[in-house]
């Protein structure tokens, strides 16, 4: 049974930063290309960013482009998604995802792009 746990959301203020983490088990994590996204109260989950197996590439999307970074430590079986120069639209419940292994590394930016999600953490950018 795969499990993605997500930590590290929290209240910050504008222009501040975060680092969220996601807690992968129960799959090859070094095998899975993880991804992140968020969803903003009623507005549709959006893409944040994706990476490769070996962490090497990366893929962002326009809305966050050059303020956040995801990596990856493949021995702790743990993804990052770092967050800066925050802003009060950036607030939202933030969901780390992961590709089965079968699937290789691409610009995978919708929702049925991804087979393992977690429960989400939420992130309020707020002064």
């Amino acid at each position: 049974q795969v499990q993605l746990v997500e930590s590290g959301g929290g209240l910050v203020q504008p222009g501040g930063s975060l680092r969220l983490s996601c807690a992968a088990s129960g799959l090859t994590f070094s095998n899975s290309n993880m991804g992140w996204f968020r969803q903003a109260p009623g507005k549709e989950r959006e893409f944040v960013g994706v990476t490769s197996r070996s962490g090497y590439n990366t893929y962002y999307g326009d809305s966050v482009k050059g303020r956040v970074t995801i990596s990856r430590d493949n021995a702790k079986n743990t993804a990052y998604l770092q967050m800066n120069s925050l802003k009060p639209e950036d607030t939202g419940v933030y969901y780390c995802t992961a590709q089965r292994s079968s699937k290789s590394f691409g610009r995978a930016t919708t929702v049925a792009d991804y087979d393992y999600w977690g429960q989400g953490t939420q992130v309020t950018v707020s002064s």
